[in-house]
């Protein structure tokens, strides 16, 4: 066992923890701390850097999230193999390119707020544990307002605002994004690189117009299924490829040209990949001619332990990833802005073939997020609902860890939903019914595999989404579930 000689400054704005994590990192990446090594064990490293071993412990899971450590239980943290990581803390370093200042020019559910019956007067259900639900309460309508109406008061911008825009999208906020992903995610790109759209499925279908159709396409299993469709609706072969615990499985992707994955957090199973896979994977995009991965980074932002995970296209030196953001989950599903980022060499294919396409997204609505991010209100609102949702979800937690019938559960620690395996003699359908019938809605995992992907032979596994639900909503949907499964 190394001892660390980790020199902390209190009085710096880095946090202590985020100081120890990149001292261990730097020493891994440095060769410094090598293969199977063994560092020392929480406990002691806060008594010798007289820190609290909280503090250890958000450093030491940051690290095994990102795959630079793997802990073993009752033995302690060992350092991970990673002889195949080139060097990115050039791509680290070059952060500052964007600036960490503003730029200066720069499947839906019932609402458990809402009434209880729709439009043709039947009852709705009270509560609903669907993922993809996002806070209602807690929109910042009166920043939104102020944006919206600076947009439109904006006397140089205001002789073209309404006219088309830009196919691409306005340039202003492509600029914000791509400042707030270089900073935020660690992603490397230019403005130009990158394409507005209403929607992650509209962009894949550019994207299919752009590399080709007909093509083979692989994706885990269990699968976000509007991907999938889109895929299939563009006329791709999709392959199935199954998972392990560190996301997909890099050794069974077979004759395929596009690969999409989830890395920072998979849906529905919410896994992170660590850094070894995702070097697999980068490496098998680099061995082949006309390889892409597709990463879909849809909620990021929300991470409730330790930091975000850096992206994949940070790390990405051959221009093989295409990245995939939304603001639906950070600002709200009904906006309907994405964007895609596209290596260089894929930028003449977009202007010869799609490159005459209109904008699907208002040049008002995209103002309008343009100054929603420029003036920090994009940042102040996901702090505060990191806090909000944080909240929830270790509300839910703490019920799910106290019930017999619950086994395991995936996905902790991020996003707007979590996935429980049970542990009963139901079936998915059975409990799914059930919980109708009490006024809850529920979501199945069997339905998120893909044709030709196998089942693993477990219990029902359920995801339980609780963005939009107070914590009480919580407590009761569980109660109902519960008694849904014990009947």
């Amino acid at each position: 066992m190394k001892e660390l000689l980790i020199s902390l400054d209190v009085s710096a704005k880095t946090a202590l923890y985020e100081q120890i994590y990149e001292y261990i990192r730097e020493e891994i990446m440095g060769g410094r701390l090598s293969k199977g090594e063994r560092l020392p064990s929480a406990r002691l490293l806060a008594a010798n850097l007289q820190v609290s071993r909280s503090t250890i412990d958000a450093a030491y899971a940051q690290l095994v999230s990102e795959g630079y450590l793997m802990a073993k239980r009752g033995s302690g943290y060992y350092v991970c193999d990673i002889s195949s990581l080139y060097d990115f803390t050039e791509n680290r370093r070059n952060r500052d390119k964007y600036g960490t200042k503003k730029p200066q020019n720069a499947v839906s559910a019932y609402s458990p707020q809402s009434r209880r019956t729709d439009s043709s007067g039947r009852e709705r259900p009270e509560i609903s544990f669907l993922p993809g639900q996002t806070d209602e309460l807690w929109f910042p309508y009166n920043a939104w307002r102020k944006s919206a109406k600076e947009a439109l008061l904006d006397l140089e911008a205001r002789h073209s605002l309404l006219q088309a825009g830009d196919p691409k999208g306005e340039y202003s906020l492509r600029r914000a994004i791509a400042a707030y992903l270089h900073h935020a995610r660690g992603v490397q790109c230019e403005p130009e690189q990158m394409i507005i759209g209403a929607g992650n499925e509209y962009l894949l279908q550019i994207l299919g117009q752009i590399i080709g159709r007909r093509l083979r396409a692989a994706m885990e299993s269990p699968a976000y299924l509007q991907a999938y469709y889109t895929f299939r609706s563009i006329g791709y072969e999709v392959e199935a490829v199954p998972m392990d615990e560190n996301g997909m499985c890099v050794e069974a992707v077979t004759d395929v040209s596009l690969v999409y994955v989830m890395p920072s957090h998979q849906f529905p199973l919410g896994l992170v990949m660590p850094l070894k896979r995702r070097l697999e994977l980068l490496a098998w995009a680099a061995a082949g001619e006309g390889r892409y991965i597709i990463e879909d980074d849809h909620d990021s932002e929300f991470r409730y332990k330790g930091r975000p995970i850096p992206s994949l296209q940070g790390m990405d030196r051959e221009g093989k990833v295409i990245y995939l953001g939304t603001f639906s989950n950070s600002i709200m599903p009904s906006i309907r802005i994405s964007y895609m980022v596209l290596p260089p060499e894929l930028l003449a294919a977009y202007h010869e073939k799609c490159g005459f396409y209109a904008s699907t997204v208002s040049k008002i609505q995209q103002m309008t997020v343009c100054r929603f991010i420029e003036d920090g209100c994009f940042e102040r609102h996901l702090n505060k609902m990191r806090g909000i949702y944080k909240a929830k979800h270790d509300c839910l937690l703490q019920l799910l860890k106290k019930k017999k019938w619950v086994r395991r559960i995936y996905g902790d620690y991020a996003g707007l939903h979590v996935a429980a395996e049970l542990n009963c003699s139901c079936t998915e359908e059975d409990i799914i019914e059930k919980a109708a019938s009490c006024g809850l809605l529920v979501q199945g995992m069997s339905g998120c595999y893909l044709a030709g992907g196998k089942k693993p032979d477990a219990g029902p596994v359920l995801l339980l989404g609780f963005g939009n639900l107070t914590k009480e909503q919580i407590c009761a949907g569980a109660a109902i579930l519960e008694k849904c499964i014990e009947t």
